[in-house]
């Protein structure tokens, strides 16, 4: 308990934080509610709360001032287990994946998967928002100059168009 206080205390006392992108986080934890709301599939939910998931450690990892080996990484996986595992029981979802490639069946290479949607959707959503602020420094330097908020728009076009590919495979099936 003596310990508990202080560092209450501090929080309620810290200044504002400077993030990666505040507005993306805060964004994609909207949108994720919004595809709920709206009855998405389950994948589409998994890439907008991966999305926060990562975006969260991506901006607590720049909060924390002691530099160590692998900070950003580490915090980033941790953020994103923390978010997603507890999720997972809530939102159901499994495909059955088949493969038959070699041997008999309940072989490595011969059997039944099944892979949850909403996990392969939080991968999907991590690795967009990984990937945006490297894709936006390349369309800076390709034009000589960045659009006001152009991260943002980035990753919520690409957030967007992956989920609206994924809803439109899964009316066509």
């Amino acid at each position: 308990m003596k310990k508990i206080l202080p560092l209450l205390f501090s929080l309620a006392l810290a200044g504002s934080a400077r993030a990666h992108c505040p507005l993306c986080t805060v964004g994609a934890a909207a949108a994720a509610g919004g595809a709920a709301y709206l009855g998405v599939s389950n994948m589409v939910i998994g890439i907008f709360i991966g999305a926060f998931a990562v975006s969260m450690g991506w901006w607590v990892s720049k909060l924390i001032k002691r530099q160590f080996l692998g900070k950003m990484p580490l915090i980033i996986a941790i953020s994103f287990a923390t978010t997603i595992i507890p999720l997972m029981p809530l939102i159901k979802g499994d495909y059955p994946l088949f493969i038959s490639l070699a041997g008999d069946y309940g072989s490595l290479l011969n059997r039944t998967y099944l892979i949850s949607l909403f996990l392969a959707g939080s991968i999907i959503g991590g690795i967009v928002v990984c990937i945006t602020p490297w894709l936006s420094s390349r369309i800076g330097e390709y034009r000589g100059k960045m659009v006001p908020y152009q991260g943002i728009i980035l990753t919520f076009v690409l957030l967007v168009l992956t989920s609206a590919t994924i809803e439109v495979v899964r009316w066509v099936k």
